[in-house]
């Protein structure tokens, strides 16, 4: 069993990775969707295949690796609350 600290620096984490992961992403898109062919299907995997290593490291050291439902909501949550932060601050901008 986990203790709550762990848990609840677990959940900040992911919480944190989330929104670190939908920066990158955003950062990204130019590559991602405006490369063409085998280049545009290699830089997405690799893209993915690191976040995903990183995540699982840091979690390791975090938390021996134990992963739960609510890390991975949490992580969704950090990506689409920085998400719609982000589209309320450009339809702002344009006015």
């Amino acid at each position: 069993m986990i203790s709550l600290e762990i848990q609840l620096k677990s959940i900040v984490f992911s919480f944190l990775y989330g929104v670190f992961f939908s920066i990158l992403l955003n950062i990204n898109y130019k590559f991602i969707y405006f490369s063409k062919g085998i280049k545009k299907i290699i830089l997405n995997l690799f893209f993915v295949i690191d976040n995903t290593f990183l995540y699982f490291i840091i979690l390791r050291y975090l938390n021996n690796g134990v992963l739960h439902t609510y890390f991975l909501l949490s992580i969704i949550l950090g990506f689409f609350s920085v998400n719609k932060l982000t589209s309320k601050l450009l339809k702002s901008r344009n006015y």
